[in-house]
């Protein structure tokens, strides 16, 4: 079939098998090129693999220091009608790079919340790896069922106490608008802390625990987002502010679970990108397109596989470079003076007429598409291509 970009606001429901691919090999290609760490680690569960940062999570330790890595997600396979998801094709060329570097790469497909999908990590893991000396909760869901109640709870993106008004992007049509979004009920805040907070995340390490394979000295990471001000009504001070804090209070809790070891686990707090997830956040698009402008004319621009060379590089085996809370910071160059000051100007004045002067939506566009494997150079998306691909499941 040829594979067109069919789009919707932030959905997008096709994903190109070809072009998923050369987006994983142009990031491969990037750590490959990169100075290499002593401390990376060489066995690696990243949950939420697929995409993104989890993605990312993934290539840095599997190319950069030989890791064996299992990744557990959720995407969507393809059949002779219908293209994957994005995720599924990112992971089949993840696998198809790894294993022809003679790496170990297996992935589950399935619910990350449940229980089966837990157990099923653990014999892997216990029959191929061995102990785990690095887990990446790298997790995105719009709901999820609790799995001892078998509650069924969706997250929102919603204000606390009060409506929030704020510019905001119409991406389909290409104008500043402005979105309006009622409080969040208390009710909706706890469904989001029980979907986004640190629950699962200390399921897993649990289950690991109690199961003895995590390696004397292992690290966990989970990640998290603050960003400026003008987001914090819909984001840091909102429902999913809460549930980051509840992250952040279970990440203590698994920290003094893995002391007695020598482990230690971390919230790292990263850079805004165009992912799934974030495309997805009113405001946010906005937000990225002004900033990607400022920090591509500085040079300081970094998608999720800058971000995470350097993560696993320079911060995951030292304290020198956590804030006064403990966290990990990698939205530095984001949160710098200077261009905070810079994008907060563009904001005040930013309409539809002056868009593409003052932001880089065209940029933003052309991320958002490479998500779903369009727009790559190389890839010739006029000719017939076959949907399916394999990914060696963990069954």
């Amino acid at each position: 079939m040829i594979i067109v970009p069919k789009t919707r606001g932030f959905i997008c429901t096709t994903a190109h098998p070809d072009g998923c691919a050369a987006h994983v090999q142009e990031q491969i290609d990037y750590v490959r090129s990169s100075p290499r760490s002593a401390y990376l680690p060489k066995n690696v569960l990243v949950i939420g693999a697929s995409t993104g940062y989890g993605l990312a999570s993934r290539i840095v330790p599997a190319f950069s220091a030989g890791a064996s890595t299992l990744g557990v997600f959720f995407e969507k396979p393809p059949t002779e009608r219908k293209t994957a998801s994005a995720g599924w094709y990112n992971s089949a060329a993840f696998e198809a790079a790894a294993v022809a570097d003679g790496l170990y790469a297996r992935s589950i497909n399935g619910d990350a919340f449940s229980v089966e999908i837990k157990q099923r990590a653990i014999s892997e893991i216990s029959a191929s790896m061995g102990p785990i000396d690095c887990v990446v909760y790298s997790l995105a869901s719009p709901r999820r069922t609790d799995p001892q109640t078998g509650e069924v709870y969706r997250s929102c993106l919603k204000p606390i106490g009060e409506s929030y008004r704020q510019k905001n992007i119409n991406t389909d049509k290409a104008e500043v608008d402005e979105v309006v979004i009622e409080p969040a009920s208390e009710e909706d805040i706890d469904a989001t802390v029980k979907v986004m907070g640190g629950e699962d995340w200390e399921l897993w390490m649990d289950a690991l625990l109690e199961a003895g394979l995590l390696a004397d000295g292992a690290t966990s990471v989970a990640y998290s987002y603050i960003g400026p001000e003008l987001t914090w009504p819909i984001y840091r001070d909102g429902t999913i502010g809460r549930a980051k804090n509840h992250l952040e209070q279970s990440c203590a809790r698994i920290r003094g679970k893995l002391e007695s070891k020598g482990g230690r686990a971390f919230v790292s707090v990263n850079k805004a990108v165009v992912t799934q997830a974030s495309s997805a956040i009113p405001v946010v698009p906005l937000y990225i397109s002004i900033l990607f402008k400022k920090m591509k004319e500085e040079g300081l621009h970094e998608d999720c596989i800058e971000q995470i060379q350097r993560m696993f590089t320079n911060h995951l085996h030292g304290d020198a470079h956590l804030d006064a809370s403990g966290r990990i910071r990698i939205d530095d160059l984001e949160m710098r003076e200077d261009i905070q000051t810079h994008v907060a100007g563009a904001w005040e004045q930013i309409t539809t007429g002056n868009l593409r002067e003052l932001s880089d939506f065209d940029g933003y566009q052309k991320n958002f598409l490479k998500l779903f494997g369009f727009g790559l150079a190389g890839v010739d998306y006029g000719t017939e291509c076959d949907p399916m691909r394999s990914v060696d499941l963990v069954e």
